[in-house]
This record gives C-alpha cells, structure tokens and sequence, in this order.
C-alpha cells in the first residue's frame, strides 16, 4: 500500500483528448492529489475552482492550465457546461528529457501563474492545435505515436513559451519575491514529509530566516509554517480516507516522531483527531 499522497501519471508517453468529464473531476472534490504526469489543459467551456499547490485558482472559458509534475491539486467545485481538452505527458518521458532554457523557464513560470486567459482568437487557435493532436493520438497505434512524442513536447512548449511571455511582462512574472516564493514552494512539495523546519529551507534558499518569512507573507498573505503544514495535513487527510493504513503508518511515512505527536499535530490544524477525520463524512 502506498504511504504517501494519491498520484496520478498518464498510461503513455504522451496523451490528447476532451473525455475529462464533471465526474471525473469529482473523484478529486474532497482529497488533493499530486501529479506524476505533465498536464496542459484548455478550457473552452464551464468554470472549475480548484487549488494548485495551495493556491486557489479559478478557470474559466477560454483559460490554459499548465501543470507541472509534483504539483499538488484539488478540485473545489464544478460548474456549467463543461468542455476542456487536455495534452498530458508522462513523468517518465519528463524525467528523461533533456530540458533546453525555454521548457525550463515555461515550467518555472507554471508554477508562479499556472493559469493564463486567451482573448478569443488565441483560445481558437490552442484548440485547433489541441483537435490536430487528437487526430493523430486517435488514429495512430502507440509505437508510431511515440515517434512524435519529442516533436510534441517540444511544439508544446514552444507555443506555451511564446503564450507566457505575449501575455505578460517577464519581468513582472518572474519578479524576484515570486521566485522565491516558488522556490520555497517546490522544496517544501518536495521535503515536507521529511522536514518541517523554516530555518532549513532558508538555508537551502541562501537567505536568512527573517528574510524568507517576510517575502513569504507578503506574496502569498501565508507564513512558512502555515504552507508546510497544510502540505502535511493535505496528504494525511488523503491517507486516512484514501487508504487502509493505521494511523501509526502514515505517522511514520510523515515521520513524526511518536503517533500521539502526530495526533496533536492534526488536531491543532483539523479540529479533529485522526480517527475522528478517517470516519467522519467530510
């Protein structure tokens, strides 16, 4: 059994398709998930509220999603007639790439803005490219389709690239605070059920303490403490209703040091025991 937050991948290397339905996206209303996968989603119909990395986003007609692997999401809430198109590439092919400087600056940027709005025309033209990409998964068997794999990924980003920086200032995006605020973010998604110590992230950043609190709060309206724990709350609620494991293991697998430091630890932050959380209804 696994000990750690659900997961999700894609089956292949790269996929395309339109069959993300309401409940589909329903099966992650109430437990957060974390992605494996590289997923680019364009909405062209209904409105989804969910949280990306604890940020609460909200999508609508018209917007692109970029999500990068290791990002933690959650669905909120579902509305209207729903119509989105996704491209998703798996975290093996990611893992194995090669990334150049721009598919690098698109996935650092990703985690600043995950969501970007299109005027009319450029949705238009996503969704066209989308469509082609459709056809060709559809109608081709997997060993061909893997063929075109590094031309999609690198196609994709390219356009991804050129979309970040027409629709915004890079200066603005990649301003100094909000890197270090995705920085901070991508290490605690990475170390949080290891290490819950401020002064260990900072010393990671290079910056003092103080430094990283007072940037963190500014940007964000968060402290430090407040975003590793609910990095660690999000993923024990996932084991409790999730999973069979006693409450022992997933104490171990967030090493806590004892089960009853961990059942204080989610008590202050829930309001509920961990037993009293894995039977209720919410």
């Amino acid at each position: 059994m696994e000990k750690e937050l659900p997961k999700l991948d894609m089956p292949e290397n790269w996929v395309a398709g339109t069959d993300i339905s309401k409940e589909l996206l329903g099966l992650y209303t109430n437990f957060p998930v974390r992605l494996k996968c590289e997923v680019c989603i364009l909405c062209m119909g209904g409105e989804i509220e969910a949280s990306i990395n604890l940020k609460r986003v909200q999508v609508h007609a018209g917007d692109t999603v970029l999500l990068s692997p290791g990002v933690i999401i959650q669905i909120h809430r579902v509305e209207g007639n729903l119509k989105i198109y996704f491209l998703g590439f798996s975290g093996k092919f990611v893992e194995q790439r090669s990334h150049s400087k721009s598919i690098m600056d698109v996935m650092y940027l990703t985690l600043v803005r995950p969501v970007i709005s299109l005027k009319s025309r450029g949705a238009s033209l996503v969704e066209d490219y989308m469509k082609l990409l459709i056809k060709l998964y559809e109608n081709t068997d997997e060993s061909i389709r893997n063929n075109f794999a590094d031309n999609v990924y690198n196609d994709t980003h390219t356009a991804a690239n050129l979309v970040y920086r027409n629709k915004n200032n890079l200066k603005e995006v990649l301003s100094k605070n909000e890197q270090l605020c995705s920085n901070f973010t991508q290490l605690v998604i990475q170390h949080y059920a290891e290490i819950r110590n401020v002064d260990w992230y900072a010393e990671q950043l290079q910056i003092t303490h103080a430094h990283l609190c007072t940037v963190v709060k500014r940007v964000t309206g968060r402290t430090c403490m407040d975003i590793i724990s609910s990095m660690v709350i999000m993923n024990a609620k996932s084991q409790l209703k999730l999973t069979h494991l006693t409450v022992q293991e997933i104490s171990d697998s967030l090493n806590f040091a004892n089960v009853s430091f961990f059942g204080k630890y989610f008590k202050r932050y829930v309001g509920s025991t961990p037993l009293e959380y894995r039977n209720s209804r919410t």
